[in-house]
């Protein structure tokens, strides 16, 4: 786990493919709100925890990162404590992906590098990704999330090197 700027060299941001749906929100402070790429809009949770943030791939969808954003400087007992990674098929066979994580009063991206346990340093291929939101700072109820994006491999990094692109590589 990473916290701070955030690093997403030799990535791609697959978030874009997916459905997000979220376990509650409070009426202004929903999915719309978590991706639309400006930081002083949030979600909130409405709600007994655990919260959750579901993302939902149409196709299998290689995962290598995913990161959030929170502010406990602006939002203190709503900044998350606790959370947890879980991944699978469908909401019924999610298998947790990492431990439960404790965060201490983080302001700035948390990045979570994801892998697939099978196969150590390859990415997980996934139909759906859970962010499970366990605890708040301070006892809260409710959380706020500033932002999500979930990185996968760059599919071609060479796009000259594809079967099509090399009958150009030699000069007659």
């Amino acid at each position: 786990m990473v916290i701070g700027e955030l690093q997403d060299e030799g990535l791609r941001e697959v978030g874009g493919d997916a459905t997000f749906s979220i376990s509650s929100a409070k009426p202004g402070n929903g999915v719309e709100q978590l991706r639309d790429n400006n930081l002083e809009t949030f979600w909130q949770s409405d709600g007994q925890a655990p919260h959750m943030i579901n993302i939902h791939f149409p196709r299998k969808t290689a995962v290598s990162l995913l990161c959030f954003y929170v502010d406990y400087s602006v939002d203190e007992s709503y900044t998350p404590k606790k959370v947890a990674v879980r991944a699978g098929h469908t909401q019924h066979d999610l298998i947790d992906m990492t431990a439960s994580i404790d965060l201490h009063e983080v302001s700035g991206w948390v990045q979570i590098a994801i892998e697939d346990a099978t196969n150590p340093g390859k990415p997980l291929r996934t139909h759906l990704l859970q962010l499970k939101l366990l605890g708040m700072q301070q006892n809260g109820r409710d959380a706020h999330v500033r932002g999500i994006k979930v990185f996968g491999p760059r599919l071609n990094k060479d796009p000259y090197r594809t079967v099509e692109m090399q009958q150009f590589g030699s000069i007659r």
